[in-house]
């Protein structure tokens, strides 16, 4: 009988080490350097992150939410809604959303550590409208 309770004993205890060791660690994406992501352009690299991320029903479309990210309408709303700082890059509003920083990350599916760091390097390189 005491035997049965040692076994008993050491059962659990093992039972409860194994179960302490299986546990997932959270994967949290590194951000990308910006020295990383090479030349930016809007039309090449920031309007295929709109169409993707931003720009449709219900978001940052004609009628959606401000500003309106489609491709025509896109450089304009930025440039003179105040949501770029060229003089402050890490500052800028659209910077600041996307990471999450000013309310919900965008896109609300989650931030990207890509897409983040390609618009601070077009806002660092003047924000124009190439």
């Amino acid at each position: 009988m005491k035997n049965r309770k040692i076994v008993s004993l050491v059962s659990l205890l093992g039972m409860l080490l194994i179960l302490n060791a299986c546990f997932y660690d959270e994967v949290i994406p590194v951000e990308q350097s910006v020295g990383d992501v090479g030349n930016i352009t809007f039309t090449a690299d920031l309007i295929p992150i709109f169409n993707a991320s931003c720009n449709m029903s219900g978001c940052h479309n004609k009628g959606g939410q401000k500003p309106n990210l489609n491709p025509e309408n896109a450089y304009p709303n930025l440039t003179t809604g105040s949501y770029i700082d060229t003089a402050n890059p890490e500052n800028s509003l659209l910077y600041q959303k996307m990471k999450g920083n000013k309310g919900t990350p965008m896109p609300v599916s989650g931030s990207n550590a890509t897409y983040n760091a390609k618009v601070l390097k077009w806002i660092e390189l003047g924000a124009l409208n190439n």
